[in-house]
């Protein structure tokens, strides 16, 4: 029986690949693999999972393609198919994802030898091209939808059929780490790029912009440059804006967005906090930055963080036990980052120890990454400490009740919130008795203060939070 080409052409890379790599290497990345067809100059390989294929282009994609190149010759192409588990059918991923988006050239005024930005290739006749830097993966299809990010999911679907044409502009998304904030803003610049290929998107973190405002501030005519190459942008992504702080930083910045916002370009901001809760930030940029619609999103809940689980392994190609999963949403509640890390790293230790995925190696994993799973530090275990502490009720500690000692009290429990928590100003002060952000942002300033001239303050601070950090580890 004649061999099938693909088999044949497959066998020989893979004689050629085990002369160059380990022999344990060899037969545990290499062996698993299957030929499937082989078109022109295109060889079709199925892979396990999709982490085995990531693994395979970060760690062995020079022999590869040295193999490939060998045997089918210089225009070789190689095409994974990720194996199918259950009934779902086989996922397909080409060899070298090159489907980022890319923007039209641009015409800028600049000087022949300038380069108005780190995201400029430099064209001819003053022509620059834009690199958007948007990460494909951090598209639409790939976001899971829930409670914690509806709102925040509708506003950016709107936004992306009609950029600038909303009343959401600026978009403005707060939250803690690891919550989607960048997902949701990159998938609006890549979706809109998809709709009108001819719109310029631009994601830029705001320490980056920050960087190369000071760049081009010592130089002369670059700053020029710079304001008019951000002038451009008809989408304006700014990420982590918490971080753009100095007086000329912000004045650039205030004349972009003033310039962008007027000429009905998108403006998409995201941020660890609430605008009203940014520090050092000028008044009239705060007063901008709450023009359009902020949202927050908040951590989510134990069926979001299921069908995240399910939706993530089914694109590694990997089907988990139903009590694995069920324990990762339940052990992990904090973000999506931390719940899809441990999610990568369980797959990633069942790939390499050739084991099967158990909750047992789920908690070995997860303690590493999140700790042992004692119960995280809330709101409302905060001030159930403090009451026992100070013997008063939650009732007194919620109350208006101006005696110093339940003023202070009070006061402690907004702090610790925010030390412990992390969340939003608005947040601590619903949970605790109707505050504004003014009054638990008065709260934390006072307790700062008072520690560091009050001795026995600081130790009833100190107290609570030694009775609190052994919940946190």
């Amino acid at each position: 029986m004649i061999q099938e080409k693909h088999i044949s052409v497959w066998n020989n890379c893979l004689t050629f690949i085990g002369n160059n790599i380990g022999t344990k290497q060899f037969d545990v990345w290499f062996r698993p693999i299957r030929p499937v067809a082989l078109q022109d100059s295109t060889l079709t390989v199925e892979v396990p999972t999709e982490f085995f294929r990531e693994y395979l282009e970060s760690e062995y994609l020079d022999v590869l393609k040295a193999a490939l190149k060998k045997e089918i010759g210089a225009d070789a192409k190689l095409v994974y198919v990720v194996r199918p588990v259950s009934n779902q059918p086989a996922l397909r991923y080409p060899a070298v994802h090159g489907n980022a988006p890319i923007n039209r050239s641009i015409s800028v005024n600049t000087s022949p030898a300038s380069n108005p930005g780190p995201f400029v290739f430099p064209g001819v006749q003053r022509r620059v091209q834009v690199n958007p830097q948007l990460n494909p993966v951090y598209c639409f299809s790939n976001l899971v939808i829930g409670e914690c990010n509806k709102m925040g999911f509708t506003a950016a679907e709107s936004i992306s059929e009609k950029p600038g044409k909303t009343p959401f502009n600026p978009l403005f998304l707060f939250g803690g780490p690891g919550l989607g904030k960048t997902h949701i803003a990159q998938a609006i610049g890549i979706s809109i790029k998809e709709r009108y290929p001819d719109l310029v998107v631009l994601y830029v973190p705001a320490n980056r912009f920050k960087t190369q405002y000071m760049d081009a501030a010592g130089v002369h005519n670059k700053l020029t440059d710079f304001l008019a190459f951000y002038s451009k942008m008809d989408v304006l992504i700014v990420d982590d804006i918490q971080d753009l702080i100095g007086q000329g930083t912000q004045n650039a910045f205030f004349n972009i967005f003033n310039h962008l916002h007027q000429s009905g370009k998108q403006l998409i901001f995201t941020s660890d906090r609430a605008p009203a809760d940014l520090q050092n930030f000028e008044e009239r940029l705060l007063s901008r930055l709450k023009w359009g619609l902020s949202v927050e999103l908040e951590k989510p809940d134990f069926a979001t963080r299921l069908s995240m689980l399910k939706a993530r392994s089914f694109r590694e190609g990997v089907e988990l036990p139903e009590d694995v999963l069920h324990f990762l949403a339940t052990r992990i509640k904090s973000n999506f980052r931390e719940l899809e890390g441990s999610l990568i790293s369980l797959i990633a230790n069942s790939t390499l120890a050739h084991k099967e995925i158990t909750v047992e190696m789920a908690e070995q994993v997860t303690a590493k990454i999140v700790g042992t799973g004692q119960t995280d530090v809330t709101i409302d275990k905060i001030q159930k400490v403090i009451c026992d502490y100070f013997s008063i009720t939650r009732d007194t500690l919620l109350s208006k009740s101006r005696k110093r000692a339940i003023v202070q009290a009070r006061q402690i429990a907004m702090y610790m919130s925010r030390q412990l928590v992390k969340c939003s100003l608005s947040v601590i002060g619903s949970e605790t008795g109707g505050k504004d952000h003014a009054t638990v942002l008065h709260a934390c300033t006072t307790v700062s203060n008072l520690m560091s001239t009050d001795k026995t303050f600081r130790q009833y601070v100190n107290d609570i939070e030694k009775m609190l950090v052994p919940v946190r580890r």
